[in-house]
């Protein structure tokens, strides 16, 4: 199956990383290249894209669609690695870092991969497939209650209590070994009304899988940091979330690096000397148009945050 990925936010993505035509910039979720097609293709032969991805097949599809172009260099990683990969590049700044933390179409779409709660396949969901940890073991070998935290805080599902309770009991008889197995153990967990009501009953909890087998959420945080200390001055950095809790950990760790005071409000004058790295170029989160949701729904809840290193 081609590696295809409709590319959300494409023009307020280019248009907040400001590109610059002898720039540097990283695309730390490559995919299969949809943004990095359009960035390269407004960079001269002075300018870089470097492209991260720790899926393989991702890599491959990349290197064909960029194939025409020398100013790039695409790295087998994960993009908590970024300043380690930067650095033995030996690249001491860059102009610009994207991140698109969606699942790609062909992710959720080839249904050997198991991120899919429509299609059979075994449980798998590693984005990197040299990664130990899959969404097998999560369901088959966390307790209860990690299952259980796992759904709540991850998944934000109010019955995440019954369908930890539902996987444990149901694994007893035989381990839980398919999508559609899970998908039928959630559905048993999940009282008909609420079935029938929203979004498919297994969304939450296959995203809460995802996010733990991925470490999705635990690495943002260090990721940004270190990927701001890369950024070069003027240079900015344009992030897209697909759900509240990484929109969340976004704008707290932006508005952080944008105002670090940690004086109490009434002191009259900063005295923690934590000063600014990073201007927010808009407080709201950017959000696709209602042309672009239309054609592609997949980019209903996506969010783009920008920032600009000072």
């Amino acid at each position: 199956m081609e590696f295809k990925h409709v590319s959300v936010l494409l023009n307020e993505c280019l248009e907040g990383l400001n590109i610059k035509e002898d720039g540097i910039y990283v695309d730390c979720t490559l995919g299969g290249a949809g943004h990095s097609s359009e960035i390269i293709k407004r960079l001269d032969k002075s300018g870089l894209l470097i492209g991260i991805d720790q899926d393989t097949d991702a890599l491959n599809a990349a290197g064909l669609r960029l194939k025409d172009y020398d100013n790039k260099k695409l790295v087998h990683s994960n993009f908590y690695n970024i300043k380690n990969i930067l650095d033995e590049l030996d690249i001491e700044g860059v102009d610009g870092i994207l991140m698109d933390l969606g699942v790609s179409s062909y992710q959720l779409d080839t249904g050997e991969r198991g991120f899919s709660y429509m299609q059979d396949a075994p449980l798998d969901m590693r984005m990197n497939r040299e990664n130990a940890l899959s969404a097998y073991d999560v369901v088959n070998t966390y307790s209860e209650e990690e299952i259980y935290r796992i759904i709540k805080d991850y998944g934000e599902e109010k019955f995440a209590k019954r369908i930890a309770n539902f996987i444990v009991t149901r694994r007893e008889e035989k381990p839980i070994e398919t999508t559609l197995e899970l998908v039928e153990v959630i559905k048993n967990a999940i009282p008909a009304k609420a079935r029938r009501e929203g979004p498919h009953p297994a969304k939450r909890t296959f995203q809460a899988i995802r996010i733990e087998v991925n470490s999705e959420l635990t690495i943002l945080n260090k990721t940004i940091e270190d990927g701001v200390s890369k950024l070069n001055k003027g240079g900015r950095m344009a992030i897209i979330t697909f759900h509240s809790l990484e929109d969340r950990i976004v704008k707290l760790k932006f508005r952080e690096l944008a105002n670090p005071c940690t004086c109490p409000k009434e002191f009259p004058i900063c005295n923690c000397g934590k000063t600014p790295t990073v201007k927010l170029l808009k407080r709201k989160a950017i959000e696709p148009s209602k042309e672009e949701v239309e054609v592609n729904p997949r980019s209903r809840s996506a969010k783009l945050r920008v920032i600009e290193k000072i």
